[in-house]
């Protein structure tokens, strides 16, 4: 008798934590589907774009920023969905690896950002100017400058002169655009009890020195603001990195602890 129950646990005896496995699947599962959410957003934004003739803009185009984010964690989460579901090694390995890679990336971006400023700041600055240029371009990339210059109160990398990169705001004499030293009307500083957007408010602007376009508009340039704003929240920075790193550490330590037990499982086996 004690022989037969000494074989039955033997049996049902298992290396491979089912809390630990199915926690990884549906953890996975949960990324997996947000990561079909953002493809799908992308993919959709980039669809209803009536043209989109400019390659240049590319690469700063939110839409595709998106497909190619939703796309890498689909990979990612689908492999470690199937790798947990399926005990696959191989697929957990994947999983795992994929994750430490883009955790180094992040650690080594912000080390970096750190440490050159000047220079993360300089590339920054291109980013931007490629978004003035083409502001007119790409809706998409006209609403994220839009949104970046009323949350931050800015205009302009430097100052609100930088709008002249731009064909429609060039402040030349020869530019016959209506919107001549004009400034988007997102660098204009809302009146009390305005319930309708003046998209006119920024008209002329660049041809007044700083100090009277201060009546009108934020003359400050967004690099400035960025650096003031990520100061004073220093807390909020350091738990949205916290928050994003989290996830991922979780991940691979995970994984990393039910590879090492489907080994021992196989090796039981054998």
């Amino acid at each position: 008798m004690d022989r037969q129950v000494s074989l039955s646990r033997t049996e049902t005896f298992s290396f491979i934590n089912p809390w630990i496995r199915y926690f990884l699947f549906f953890f996975s599962f949960l990324f997996w589907i947000f990561s079909l959410l953002i493809v799908a957003i992308g993919v959709y934004a980039k669809v209803q774009k009536a043209t989109d003739a400019v390659r240049d803009t590319f690469l700063i185009d939110p839409a595709v920023i998106l497909i190619v984010v939703g796309v890498v964690m689909f990979f990612i989460t689908f492999c470690g969905c199937i790798g947990a579901l399926r005990e696959n090694i191989r697929l957990l390995k994947i999983f795992s690896f994929s994750l430490t890679l883009v955790f180094l990336n992040q650690m080594a971006i912000a080390i970096l950002g750190f440490f050159y400023s000047d220079q993360t700041r300089d590339a920054l600055g291109k980013f931007v100017k490629k978004a003035i240029v083409h502001y007119r371009d790409d809706l998409d990339l006209q609403n994220l400058m839009d949104y970046i210059q009323q949350q931050f109160k800015c205009c302009g990398w430097n100052n609100y002169t930088d709008w002249s990169w731009n064909l429609y705001f060039n402040c030349s004499q020869s530019n016959p655009s209506t919107e001549r030293c004009a400034v988007p009307f997102s660098c204009c500083t809302p009146l009390p009890g305005e319930t309708v957007i003046n998209t006119m408010c920024g008209f002329g602007v660049q041809t007044q020195n700083s100090l009277d376009a201060t009546k009108s508009i934020y003359p400050v340039g967004c690099s400035d603001r960025a650096v003031v704003w990520i100061e004073s929240h220093l807390l909020f920075v350091g738990a949205l990195a916290l928050g994003l790193a989290l996830p991922q550490i979780a991940g691979i330590v995970l994984s990393q602890i039910l590879i090492s037990e489907i080994r021992k499982e196989i090796r039981s086996v054998f």
